[in-house]
C-alpha cells in the first residue's frame, strides 16, 4: 500500500477526464501533423484566421510581443522560477516538479515532432506544432492542477478550472503568435494538443515515481526504528 506523504499532484476526481482528453488530444496532433506535414503554405482554415489576426498595429502588438516573450527562454524561465517557488512555499514539492517537466516535456515534444512534420513557415522555419504554445499551455495545466488539489475540488470545478486554464493561456500564446507571422494557426492548435497530451501523463508519472520513493522512504526508516527496538532489548 501507498504511504504518500505530499499530496498527489494529480487529483483522483480529475483522472478520468484528464486521461480522456489526453488521449483525444494525441492522435489530433499526429492527425494535424500528418494533414501538413512538407507544407510551407497555410491551409483553408490558416488563411482565414490568418485575414483576421495577423498583422496587429499598436497596442496590441506590443501586447502580442509581451506575450510572446513568456515563452522565449528568458521569459519561460522566469515562468518556471516563480511556479516552483509559489509550489515550495505552498509545500507541495509534486507539483514543483511538474511545472518544471511538464513544460520541458512539452517543449521537447514539440520540437522532436517539428523535425519529424517538416512544416515550414517564412522560408525555412520549422513551426508545426508551436512550441511557444504548448509552454504555456503546459504550465497553465500544472498550476491549475495545483490549485484544485490544493481547493480541494471535485470533478466537475476542477476539471473545469483545468480546462479553463488551458484555453486562455493557449489561445492567448496561439493568438500571439498568429499575429505576429510567427505561427499558422494550426501550429498553435497543434501546441495546444501537445500540451493536453503531454501533462497528465507527466502528472501520473510524478506521483508514480513519487510514491514508490516514499514507500521506500517509509520502508526505511521502518527497517531503522525495528533495528533500534531490537539493539534496545539486547
Amino acid at each position: 500500500m501507498s504511504r504518500r506523504s505530499a499530496p498527489a499532484v494529480l487529483p483522483p476526481s480529475l483522472r478520468a477526464w484528464l486521461a480522456l482528453t489526453g488521449g483525444l488530444a494525441a492522435p489530433a496532433v499526429l492527425v494535424l501533423g500528418v494533414l501538413y506535414a512538407g507544407d510551407s503554405e497555410p491551409g483553408p482554415v490558416d488563411a482565414w484566421i490568418w485575414a483576421a489576426v495577423h498583422g496587429v498595429r499598436p497596442p496590441w502588438r506590443n501586447v502580442a510581443l509581451a506575450t510572446d516573450f513568456l515563452g522565449e527562454p528568458a521569459g519561460a524561465a522566469a515562468l518556471v522560477v516563480v511556479a516552483v517557488v509559489g509550489c515550495l512555499l505552498l509545500r507541495r514539492p509534486r507539483a514543483a516538479v511538474l511545472v518544471v517537466v511538464g513544460p520541458g516535456t512539452a517543449v521537447v515534444t514539440t520540437t522532436l515532432l517539428k523535425s519529424l512534420v517538416g512544416r515550414t513557415i517564412h522560408g525555412g522555419n520549422l513551426s508545426y506544432p508551436s512550441g511557444h504554445t504548448a509552454f504555456v499551455t503546459a504550465l497553465a495545466l500544472a498550476v491549475a492542477l495545483l490549485a484544485a488539489g490544493r481547493l480541494g475540488l471535485g470533478r466537475t470545478a476542477g476539471t473545469s478550472l483545468v480546462f479553463a486554464s488551458a484555453l486562455v493561456a493557449g489561445a492567448a500564446m496561439g493568438w500571439a503568435q498568429v499575429a505576429l507571422g510567427a505561427h499558422y494557426p494550426t501550429d498553435a492548435l497543434g501546441g495546444w494538443c501537445t500540451a493536453l497530451a503531454v501533462v497528465p501523463a507527466t502528472a501520473w508519472l510524478v506521483d508514480g515515481v513519487a510514491d514508490r520513493l516514499d514507500d521506500w522512504l517509509a520502508d526505511r526508516t521502518d527497517d531503522r526504528t525495528d533495528n533500534v527496538g531490537q539493539n534496545t532489548r539486547r
